[in-house]
């Protein structure tokens, strides 16, 4: 939204949407005033209504959430869901030849070949937003893809990077959401903290850029300044680079393909002094190579993943799990679920809905 609002000629936000937060949203409305918002929780929906007092429309639930993406009005769908609530609406989106600005990583995660199929199909545009697929995209301008030697990833490594496996079992909720560099939602934060947001950064890899799990490298770059990298056949490596702050990427998809000017903070090198890189630790941080797992097996193994990964992290949130039994919760659901390949949409929603029970059986 602060976006949106440096480019007043540019840009207007016609719908919002949140999932229960009606204190932000009558916020924005106030200050935005968009032409509707939706609410997915029906109950708050009607407490929205309540104090938005006829001025601006409320709908509610998928319905309507998918019901405004598909509006006359609406040119670019910034896809921002958290997890699988994200997938349907985007698709009516892409149908109904909306361009995508995608932070929603998990639409790609479980469905990325159905849909990349659509983005094609319907002739639509589909930026990422995510700050390392957004850094991938723009070193990747004006190249070929064929040309591509190695996708690299790089990760903060969240707060726990030099925590021991022993201190990792005690590990709090309230020191899982202090992450060193950037301001996410806790779901993301938390993901951030398993590596299970590189698990799935590297299954979004593969359909935005189409290259193959054995070309998508991950790095740990604790200092956040290079977002991510692309080495080519000739050993050359581009790389984007700035400081840790979404509204650059969102600033970018929407722009896209220009470049805007912004005040934006900007990286000062003599204060930084200097950029360390290492191995990601696949042993303290199983969800890492879990994602490379789901994405070798295909199928409906990644809405599997997602699944059991967005049960477990909702149970430790809530204080119900350890911090690594996120881990174990999702390996034991893979282990168990039988995965369909070239998947229907249908078929991946069953996946999805069974993953979630075996994954709360787990955690029971």
């Amino acid at each position: 939204m602060e976006v949106i609002a440096n480019f007043p000629d540019q840009f207007k936000a016609s719908y919002l949407t949140v999932n229960n937060n009606i204190d932000a949203l009558c916020d924005q409305v106030q200050r935005f005033r968009p032409k509707g918002v939706v609410v997915l929780d029906p109950e708050f929906a009607a407490a929205c209504k309540k104090r938005v007092n006829g001025t601006t429309e409320v709908l509610s639930g998928e319905e309507g959430l998918e019901e405004v993406v598909q509006r006359d009005d609406v040119d670019v769908v910034i896809s921002s869901l958290v997890g699988f609530a994200g997938l349907k609406p985007t698709i009516r989106a892409i149908e109904a030849k909306k361009n995508i600005a995608l932070a929603n990583k998990e639409t790609l995660v479980v469905a990325g070949e159905i849909i990349m199929r659509l983005v094609k199909q319907y002739g639509v545009s589909l930026v990422p937003i995510d700050s390392e697929h957004s850094a991938i995209f723009q070193c990747l301008v004006g190249e070929s893809g064929k040309n591509i030697s190695k996708i690299i990833l790089t990760a903060s490594g969240g707060p726990f990077l030099n925590s021991t496996k022993e201190e990792l079992q005690s590990v709090t909720v309230e020191q899982a959401l202090k992450h060193p560099n950037w301001k996410m939602g806790s779901k993301i934060t938390i993901d951030s903290a398993t590596l299970m947001n590189k698990g799935l950064e590297v299954i979004e890899a593969h359909w935005l850029f189409g290259v193959p799990a054995e070309k998508i490298e991950v790095v740990v770059h604790p200092q956040s300044i290079i977002h991510s990298m692309v080495e080519f056949v000739d050993g050359s490596v581009k790389a984007q680079l700035g400081v840790p702050d979404m509204k650059i990427p969102i600033q970018y998809a929407l722009t896209f393909p220009e470049r805007a000017a912004s005040k934006f903070l900007r990286v000062d090198f003599p204060r930084l002094r200097e950029m360390t890189f290492f191995k990601p630790d696949m042993e303290r941080f199983r969800c890492l190579g879990l994602g490379f797992d789901a994405l070798k097996t295909g199928g409906t193994m990644p809405a599997a993943l997602n699944a059991a990964n967005e049960v477990a992290v909702k149970r430790f949130l809530d204080g119900k799990i350890t911090f690594l039994q996120i881990s174990q919760i999702i390996c034991q659901t893979m282990e168990h679920h039988v995965s369909k390949t070239s998947p229907t949409l249908a078929q991946i929603i069953e996946a999805d809905g069974w993953a979630r029970t075996y994954a709360a059986s787990v955690c029971n």
